[in-house]
């Protein structure tokens, strides 16, 4: 058995979740949180990272994000479950690994509502009335007490939103979305008519100023990767979908596409309506480095005034779109954790409208956390990228497992060549946690060792029925994989050291070579098909006849 009860908790107060959202809500879902707080500053970390070879991070940062959503893609549609990207794991190699990625996926989750605040508050800078919410220390934006407190009352009201049902917040969220989509295509097609300098791609210290390592790095901590996140939430509403077996995967992979498009184009016309004065010296110090309102600064530079307004008043919708769908998204991810035993049974909770209420509440406390030790965005982009892409990293593991263990389950949606891209997915994932660096990933060890804590401490004082098996020895490679990937970025070029071990272009090799070895150990000691089938007969199938009922 996997679990000491059959069933989940009985003392639950909840009707169960509804599954009211139809394709255009679950891509919108997903749309709406890619093109979030990252458009607004995106271009402008990367341009300052990688000069104009922060085209080629972008191209990079799609083609690889791509790679990861493909596997999502087949896994949300096989089992369309609440909170799926923390659940997967859980049904190829039992508890203890479905624990530690289900962690990573809340950690993710609840953390990014609070960056697209922090980006609302660094627009506002532009009102006379926000200008004393942040001040600069160190060249980084750091809130301020009365910042502090406009930063949790926005929090609050994206929080208090999503206590309505899910069909009125998918509905809300797709009319925001509409403007999300547009306002950035209106930016791209202005700006490209109005004021496009060709000279700007070689200006300053010329188009590659900082050689294969800027464009890397820019992929990572510049908040590309960043930018590109949310596909996945399509995943994590798939037990409030309507028709999650065909809408899921188009979902899915159709978000990623309008969204790597996006930015590409943004990064382009933004680099090119840049003024002169913007650019002398390097790109790393240009003027343009210091504009907390990079687009609506840049297109009152260029007279178009009226395109500044509406991107002042987008810099509210954009970033307040995205934090309400991860708010919504980390509730159900603590809803799935909570199915599954990890977390206590508190976390089932609905309310009439079938909200996961406790999990918004817990969100929301998160949140505000991180305005105290993280205050600025640039400083959160880091941390969160690389916990997404450990949150990622669980689904290529799981899918190589499920082609592995049950090859004959129905698969709305097959990934072609999936025997090579779940590797190469991988792998992908592990590169982008290197190239965040090592000042970024040992804040998320540190939150990671906080997660395993809270989970013990569940388990300890019996704060759920539920009692998961822990199945060590289907989880041997993981303590293994992460304090590895610890030592290698440490000791690699994007590390502290003077003198690395591995230099640049060796250390993606060793971590590639590290990825097959802990990826085919993964799967030569995941669960054995029976038991993957009983788990997931025992949370899937009943979820899947609430479908059939509603």
């Amino acid at each position: 058995m996997a679990i000491s009860a059959a069933q989940p908790s009985a003392q639950q107060s909840r009707p169960g979740l509804k599954r009211d959202i139809g394709f255009v809500g679950l891509i919108w879902a997903s749309e709406g949180s890619i093109i979030g707080s990252g458009w607004l500053f995106g271009a402008q970390g990367a341009l300052a990272t990688a000069g104009p070879a922060a085209i080629i991070s972008w191209v990079i940062g799609g083609v690889a994000i791509t790679i990861l959503a493909l596997t999502h893609a087949e896994l949300g549609g096989m089992y369309p479950v609440s909170g799926g990207t923390a659940r997967f794991p859980h049904y190829a190699f039992g508890g203890a690994a479905g624990a530690s990625f289900g962690w990573f996926s809340w950690l993710q989750a609840a953390t990014v509502a609070p960056i697209e605040v922090l980006a609302m508050i660094t627009y506002g800078q532009h009102y006379s009335f926000g200008k004393h919410w942040l001040v600069t220390k160190n060249g980084q934006h750091v809130l301020t007490g009365s910042g502090i407190v406009v930063a949790v009352v926005l929090m609050a009201v994206i929080t208090a939103i999503n206590f309505l049902s899910i069909r009125l917040l998918a509905r809300t969220n797709s009319v925001a979305t509409w403007w999300k989509v547009g306002i950035p295509l209106l930016t791209i097609f202005v700006l490209a008519i109005a004021q496009f300098h060709g000279s700007n791609f070689t200006a300053a210290d010329g188009f590659n100023p900082y050689g294969a390592k800027g464009i890397l790095s820019a992929v990572s901590t510049s908040g590309i990767i960043f930018a590109m996140l949310g596909f996945e939430q399509a995943d994590q509403l798939a037990g409030e979908s309507s028709n999650p077996k065909r809408d899921i995967p188009r979902a899915v992979i159709g978000s990623i596409v309008i969204g790597a498009i996006i930015y590409i184009l943004l990064q382009v016309v933004f680099l090119a309506a840049l003024p002169a004065d913007q650019v002398k010296g390097t790109w790393a110090t240009a003027a343009f480095t210091t504009l907390t309102g990079p687009f609506a600064q840049v297109a009152t530079l260029a007279s178009l005034g009226w395109l500044a307004t509406i991107l002042y008043l987008d810099a509210i919708i954009s970033p307040g779109g995205t934090g309400l769908i991860y708010i919504t998204g980390s509730s159900r991810v603590s809803y799935g954790l909570s199915r599954n035993g990890y977390v206590p049974s508190v976390f089932e909770r609905t309310n009439s409208r079938g909200v996961p209420w406790v999990g918004l509440i817990a969100a929301f406390v998160i949140g505000c956390v991180c305005f105290l030790p993280f205050p600025s965005w640039r400083s959160l982009v880091g941390l969160i990228t690389s916990a997404s892409v450990l949150m990622y990293a669980g689904a290529p593991l799981s899918l190589g497992v499920f082609r592995n263990r049950l090859p004959g389950a129905h698969r709305p949606y097959r990934l072609p060549g999936a025997n090579w891209m779940s590797p190469l997915a991988f792998v992908v994932a592990n590169l982008l946690i290197l190239w965040s660096g090592w000042d970024t990933d040992w804040k998320l060890g540190i939150a990671i060792l906080i997660g395993y804590v809270i989970l013990i401490g569940n388990r300890v004082f019996k704060m759920n029925p539920i009692t998961p098996q822990l199945d060590l020895r289907a989880a041997q490679w993981l303590p293994v994989y992460l304090v590895g990937m610890g030592l290698i970025v440490y000791l690699s070029d994007f590390g502290p050291l003077k003198h690395p071990w591995f230099p640049l272009w060796w250390d993606m090799l060793a971590v590639a070579v590290f990825s097959l070895v802990i990826y085919f150990w993964a799967l030569s000691v995941a669960l054995p098909a029976e038991r993957i089938q009983s788990m997931i007969d025992q949370v899937v199938v009943p979820e899947e006849a609430d479908l059939r009922q509603a």
